[in-house]
């Protein structure tokens, strides 16, 4: 029982990180849909998935970050596509 509560904790972390992330994913169906998930070795396959999609979105944020900031220091004339 112990480790199913350390788990838990990790789908936890998991979810808020995501949200925190986009708040547009419809992540509490799809965490919902799974709560009674019984099998470990699905669990940590589903919960490797999230880390994935999380990396995705990180990635994807420091692109449009990088993209704003690019636009507010260079100018309409230097611009290259």
């Amino acid at each position: 029982m112990k480790m199913a509560n350390s788990f838990r904790g990790e789908v936890l972390n998991l979810y808020k990180n995501l949200l925190y992330l986009d708040e547009t994913l419809r992540l509490k169906n799809i965490f919902l849909k799974n709560k009674d998930m019984k099998n470990p070795e699905k669990s940590k396959e589903l919960t490797a998935q999230g880390e994935l999609v999380m990396k995705v979105l990180e990635a994807l944020d420091f692109i449009r970050k990088y993209k704003a900031m690019k636009q507010r220091y260079y100018s309409d004339t230097n611009k290259t596509n």
